[in-house]
């Protein structure tokens, strides 16, 4: 399977490789100035030499060529919906490829306390030995098709993941700034609405605009993602209003990773929404606010904070002797097991003045699974700080704590677990990233009987990125 998952991000890089993100630009040939009579002659004597005007500078950068686009390099940082304003002109139908890749190395060491718990000769609570070593690549591969003015096909891949060995699509749908017809009233409305539908990945809060995805992790300044990280993919729409920096949004899924139709005595739509204002204040400052609620009365297997089919970004950790990196392939995350009911909101607050980046996550989550009478509640916290600095920002470092705390099924006291990471970052080229990470996660209050009691594991990451 690791062969096979090598040789799909090779044919996935050979097809981004072929036509970036739908770069169908021809390139820009030098062009020689008009020259007048005089100078013409003297040209034909050898003694002027015509003007001649300098041609572009190369870019590293592939051309942004579809409407609406959240480029995957380093153009995406701080953007968070899909733009609303867009200056691609619409030119005809385009059709175009990109991708991410993502490698590691990790030295983390663990340890916990837990009391044995021997079963069929096997303590379930022993640590497994981990050491030093890379981590198998990912991959994502994009594609992007503009079908009209304003209307456009998307397409994510996952090439190859943690938790899955076979290539699998991550999500598709369909992204509506403008009608394909002519009508006065309607075109007023489409210039602040825009229309999502498909299997997408749902808009609760603003972290996951900054997590990493799979293969995709430039936008992320660190290499995990939060210890609850709400992503989910879900069928359904969601409907934006924009106009002069604020946002309001509402959505409905079917609440699930996957489309079902039968056993519907277990299911209900989930709803989503968003408000929110994002405003460039000055040249050096932007700030943005947003608050986001999501609730599902029930479900089958609701995944709002289980969605990530990718894996986290710490392999191993605080995993037993019988684990496997893909079947444990949540480890060092918190799921805290609202299977079938879950309200969630947050809010998110994001401030950038010059290379200072704040950003903040404050986040309540109540909810249980089929078999609980009682509904359970978890907080978390995170705060994120980076600086950028050097030309374009190409360097960076950052520090973030993030703590989350709340009841767990079958355990009858609250539990927390906190994190601290401290990361540094260089743009080779818009598209390469390179970073390491310091992380320290540590477990507290669990029962000696849970393979998390005295929990730790720290330790250095090293992530390699490339995104096109």
């Amino acid at each position: 399977m690791r062969t096979t998952r090598v040789a799909l991000a090779a044919v996935a890089a050979a097809l981004a490789g072929a036509a970036p993100l739908g770069a169908q630009q021809s390139a820009a040939a030098p062009t020689m100035s008009a020259a007048p009579a005089a100078a013409t002659t003297a040209a034909a004597d050898s003694t002027v030499t015509p003007a001649r005007t300098a041609a572009p500078a190369p870019s590293n950068e592939p051309a942004i060529v579809h409407q609406h686009l959240r480029p995957v390099d380093k153009r995406g940082l701080n953007m968070f919906e899909a733009p609303k304003n867009d200056t691609v002109k619409y030119t005809g139908f385009k059709l175009g490829w990109g991708a991410s890749f993502t490698q590691q190395f990790q030295d983390l060491h663990h340890r916990n306390s837990a009391a044995p718990n021997v079963v069929n000769d096997v303590d379930q609570n022993q640590l497994i030995r981990i050491g030093a070593g890379f981590n198998n690549a990912v991959a994502n591969l994009y594609l992007n098709a503009q079908m009209a003015d304003g209307i456009r096909v998307a397409v994510t891949t996952y090439m190859s993941s943690r938790h899955h060995d076979e290539t699998w699509v991550k999500d598709g749908y369909l992204l509506v700034d403008k009608l394909p017809f002519d009508n006065a009233l309607l075109d007023r409305v489409m210039k602040v609405v825009t229309v999502k539908v498909g299997h997408f990945e749902v808009n609760y809060g603003d972290q996951h605009f900054r997590r990493s995805d799979n293969g995709n992790t430039i936008y992320n300044p660190f290499v995990g993602n939060l210890i609850m990280d709400a992503f989910t993919t879900e069928i359904g729409g969601e409907i934006y209003l924009r106009s002069n920096g604020w946002l309001a949004m509402g959505g409905v899924t079917g609440g699930e990773v996957h489309g079902q139709v039968t056993a519907p005595e277990k299911r209900a739509p989930s709803y989503l929404a968003k408000l929110g204002v994002d405003k460039q204040l000055s040249p050096d400052l932007r700030v943005r606010l947003t608050g986001s609620m999501y609730t599902t009365r029930k479900s089958a297997s609701n995944t709002l904070y289980s969605g990530d089919r990718a894996g986290s970004r710490y392999y191993d950790v605080m995993e037993n002797t019988q684990s496997s990196e893909s079947s444990q392939a949540w480890s060092g995350a918190l799921q805290p097991g609202f299977r079938s009911s879950v309200t969630a909101f947050v809010v998110n607050p994001f401030v950038k003045f010059h290379g200072l980046e704040l950003f903040g996550n404050i986040e309540t989550a109540r909810g249980a699974a089929a078999t609980e009478t009682v509904k359970r509640t978890w907080d978390q916290y995170a705060g994120d700080v980076v600086y950028r600095f050097l030309p374009n920002e190409q360097l960076y470092v950052g520090a973030r704590y993030n703590t989350a705390s709340g009841k767990l099924a079958g355990i009858p006291n609250d539990v927390s677990v906190d994190r601290v990471q401290i990361a540094g970052g260089w743009f080779i080229t818009s598209g390469i990233l390179a970073k390491v990470e310091y992380v320290d996660q540590k477990y507290h209050d669990f029962p000696v009987t849970d393979i998390r009691h005295g929990g730790r594991f720290h330790g250095v990451m090293v992530e390699g990125a490339v995104s096109f």
